[in-house]
């Protein structure tokens, strides 16, 4: 479906740089589920993943930024989010996204989770340039 034209409907910046923040960025991504005509179950699958996401990139990454964007196209609408940090990078992408593989004190959920909770879901990541995850989920109308 989603190959197809997509037209992005709103699009927020948020700053990941401190505990409040990421406080404010669930409230953000849930208004933003509202705003696409999520039901409940999405919305808390979407803010779900968003809080995994941004917690990696404040405690691994040192922080970032979260961009989210709801998309309408013909089949649909969506909520993409895209969390970019300049921390050093994840070694090997396809170990932290298997399930149950954690830092430290974390469950284990992270990564794996977030991508098990979207549609579609890219890790970009490399030493020196930080990691950018973009996790889209969609609703059809």
């Amino acid at each position: 479906m989603h190959s197809a034209q997509v037209s992005v409907v709103s699009r927020q910046s948020h700053p990941v740089r401190t505990e409040e923040d990421l406080l404010n960025v669930r409230h953000e991504v849930r208004a933003a589920t509202v705003e696409g005509g999520f039901g409940l179950v999405d919305q808390t699958r979407v803010v779900t993943a968003a809080s995994e996401l941004v917690r990696n990139a404040f405690v691994h990454g040192g922080g970032g930024t979260l961009l989210i964007e709801v998309l309408r196209g013909s089949e649909g609408t969506g909520i993409r989010l895209t969390i970019h940090d300049e921390g050093p990078g994840i070694p090997d992408v396809a170990e932290a996204l298997t399930d149950g593989w954690t830092t430290g004190s974390g469950l284990g959920h992270g990564l794996g989770g977030a991508r098990r909770l979207m549609d579609e879901f890219t890790v970009d990541t490399g030493p020196g340039r930080g990691t950018t995850v973009v996790a889209t989920r969609w609703t059809v109308r």
